[in-house]
């Protein structure tokens, strides 16, 4: 049985390498992606208007978006932030109206926006998640990168989304098989978790495969679990969670989503949604204020987002709580509140904070970017010991085969 698993283990690990190497290394980074992009790309998070003498007030988010749709009619805002930061700019996310002369969708070169709070200026552009290695458009790159390998998508599959969810089902697997194949001898199972530094080499390489593997082996099924629920959630995950618990459908799973070409406008404003968003929250017993609001065409629902300005990626616990309108009639559409629900709902609304570490606050994003780290350095590690030992079976059959040619010789 060892051996087939150490098979198993070797193709396995071959297979996924160079995509959790990938992962591993972009992780590391972008556990730091809104800093880092902050300090790469200030004209795109610093307003033109901050400290200049008389510039005004700071306009809120709703009417700010208000005015841009204004000035650029071919675009919709689909995300907004309430309130913006002191200083900072309010960020946006875009899509293209419906063209009435062709009924296509407007051509944008963009999707994200930075916005002067005071002047209403759109202070830089850019298309999130494009292809490219330019300052602005680097650590979405990397974002996008980490999830999805840049595949193109085919036929109206998420090619990149798919494979990289299959690699986590993979990872999760071998995860277990390469904790079994880590203590081939229970009673000298010290030598499991120790570092021949002295010795390095091929010694030292194996043991940081091996050994740094069973320290960290938790924190590494946890990456890998929460990797398959958050690429693959409706397809694997939610299935299996159905099985033990009941999950409470959202309007994202009761839905069936339309072509962009087929989007029509919302009848409810944003500022419609954000006021249904306070009187249900309020009766929900939500404390933090309205803090950003987005809408989605391909669904018809507005979501409403609730957390102090600058805290809109949720540092701590389980996130910022979200509530969903239908953008119609502004009925309530289900919501996902961090702690609420039944143990399956709770365990879904925990796999980004867990993956990205933001559940444990700063402490988890620096120890999600030395996993990062580690499961790049496990890869290759990986990968040297099977070259080493696949270039000994070369040199034994070397040594070999004059033997076997001999004894084959006729007499």
């Amino acid at each position: 049985m060892r051996a087939l698993f150490v098979i198993i283990h070797r193709w396995f690990g071959l297979a996924a390498a160079v995509f959790l190497f990938i992962s591993g290394a972009t992780g590391a980074v972008i556990s730091w992606d809104h800093e880092l992009d902050a300090w790469l790309n200030p004209g795109l998070f610093q307003a033109n208007s901050a400290g200049q003498p008389g510039a005004g007030a700071p306009k809120g988010g709703l009417e700010l978006a208000n005015l841009v749709e204004q000035a650029e009619p071919r675009l919709r805002v689909t995300y907004v932030l309430t309130q913006g930061e002191p200083g900072h700019t309010i960020g946006m996310m875009v899509e293209p109206r419906i063209d009435p002369a062709s009924g296509k969708p407007y051509a944008l070169d963009y999707n994200q926006i930075a916005v002067d709070p005071v002047t209403a200026e759109i202070q830089g552009r850019r298309m999130w998640g494009a292809v490219s290695l330019s300052r602005e458009n680097l650590l979405p790159f990397l974002y996008k990168l980490h999830y999805t390998m840049h595949l193109p998508d085919m036929g109206g599959i998420e090619t990149g989304v798919w494979l990289m969810g299959i690699i986590g089902i993979v990872w999760t697997l071998d995860c277990f098989i390469a904790l079994y194949l880590s203590f081939p001898n229970w009673r000298s199972w010290r030598k499991s978790f120790a570092f021949r530094w002295r010795d390095g080499g091929h010694k030292l390489n194996f043991d940081l495969h091996r050994s740094g593997g069973v320290w960290v082996w938790a924190l590494l099924l946890v990456l890998a679990v929460t990797s398959v629920s958050m690429n693959l959630e409706r397809q694997v995950m939610r299935p299996i969670l159905q099985t033990v618990s009941t999950l409470t459908p959202g309007p994202f799973d009761t839905r069936t989503p339309v072509a962009p070409e087929k989007a029509v406008e919302p009848r409810i404003s944003r500022e419609q949604a954000v006021a249904l968003g306070r009187q249900e929250g309020s009766k929900q017993g939500l404390a933090e204020p309205v803090g950003g609001v987005f809408y989605s065409s391909m669904f018809g629902v507005y979501g409403v987002g609730f957390f102090q300005a600058g805290n809109d990626h949720g540092d701590g616990g389980l996130g910022n709580a979200w509530l969903y309108f239908d953008s119609n009639t502004g009925a309530y559409a289900g919501g996902r509140v961090p702690g609420n629900g039944s143990a399956g709902d709770i365990f879904l609304q925990a796999q980004f904070p867990l993956h990205s570490g933001r559940i444990l606050g700063l402490p988890g994003r620096i120890l999600i970017s030395f996993m990062g780290a580690l499961v790049a350095m496990l890869s290759v590690t990986g990968v040297v010991i099977w070259v080493r030992k696949r270039k000994a079976r070369i040199q034994q059959r070397a040594r070999l085969e004059p033997a076997v040619q001999a004894m084959a010789k006729p007499r």
